[in-house]
């Protein structure tokens, strides 16, 4: 699989990346934890990803309240590949009922990194994510401690998920200013439904060198055209066990976009979620984007994205269709 330049980094990762969120539960939603796909099928998604030469591994400590990088951690032993594998982990979320056990602080931070080595059974972390913005905590603390962390060999290099421009351009400011470690990756949501990073975090990472590794491209397997109005949503899906995420979008100018993309789609011969993740990765400014299949069957619009090369004006033709399709009625 081809693989990327990670920012202005030396580090390189595939195309696409595994999102690692529904081993041992969906997310880090805590009434999920032990929901998700058990171990065997864990190794079984891990085993197929890196046949197809994805070699990019995301997960966080709060998905499945930790199993999931205890899974990540026993396959990596069992199969000997760390080497081969970039793995990422993040850290924000809460792992402990303690008023220290969740944020950006350095407690936690220094605390959080030492767990989920343990939990991944590895000395070091290619990239270590901050996973939300944490606003009770300044900029140059958590700055500080994932610098150390750097300095520690604990962690190559960091990056910021769900931030605005804003703040990320805030903190690269900070960086500079004190001559700390920077974020080299950003890694928020884009998809065809959820364009917004495309006005100021795009621009914003082309300049600054960052490299940028949406998630949920399908738009939580929406964009793969499964789910339809007034059916019920297949058994064990997201939208079955988790939709508060996805519920804003259920409306009827969102299915027609999604018929507009399968018509184009058709036009090309390929599937709907085939041509939605071609989109995502058809733009400039994105370095890989992070799937998560729940089975193996579910990597084949990954495997069929990488075929289809969109030029910009193709991209742009995909959207103008979907958006007119959405506001007819």
């Amino acid at each position: 699989m081809e693989t990327r330049r990670f920012g202005r980094t030396g580090l390189r990762v595939s195309r696409l990346g595994l999102g690692c969120g529904g081993f041992g539960g969906v997310g880090s939603e805590p009434s999920l934890f032990g929901r998700g796909e058990d171990e065997a099928a864990a190794f079984a998604i891990m085993d197929r990803a890196l046949e197809l030469g994805i070699t990019y591994f995301d997960t966080a400590d709060s998905y499945g309240g930790g199993r999931s990088e205890e899974m990540i951690g026993r396959w990596l032993r069992s199969r000997g590949t760390r080497d081969a594998i970039v793995l990422s982990t993040k850290v924000f979320n809460r792992m402990g009922p303690g008023p220290n056990d969740a944020g950006l602080s350095r407690r936690h931070v220094l605390r959080a990194v030492e767990d989920s080595l343990r939990r991944l059974r590895t000395d070091w972390l290619d990239l270590y994510v901050t996973h939300e913005v944490d606003p009770e905590t300044p900029v140059d603390e958590t700055l500080r401690a994932l610098d150390d962390l750097v300095h520690q060999g604990k962690v190559r290099y960091v990056g910021a998920s769900n931030v605005e421009a804003w703040r990320l351009t805030k903190s690269l400011w900070v960086s500079d200013r004190l001559g700390l470690v920077r974020f080299d990756g950003v890694q928020n949501e884009y998809n065809l439904l959820h364009r917004g990073i495309e006005a100021e975090v795009l621009p914003l990472a082309a300049d600054q060198g960052l490299a940028v590794t949406p998630f949920s491209p399908l738009a939580g397997g929406l964009l793969t055209g499964k789910y339809a109005p007034g059916r019920d949503h297949p058994a064990g899906s997201r939208l079955t066990l988790r939709p508060g995420p996805y519920e804003p979008l259920l409306t009827a100018g969102t299915f027609r976009a999604i018929d507009a993309l399968r018509a184009t789609a058709d036009e090309r011969g390929v599937s709907p979620g085939g041509l939605a993740l071609a989109w995502v990765l058809g733009h400039p400014a994105v370095t890989a984007a992070l799937i998560g299949p729940r089975s193996l069957e579910q990597f084949a619009p990954a495997v069929e994205a990488l075929g289809v090369g969109l030029t910009a004006a193709e991209r742009d033709l995909v959207v103008e269709r979907m958006d007119a399709a959405a506001r007819a009625s």
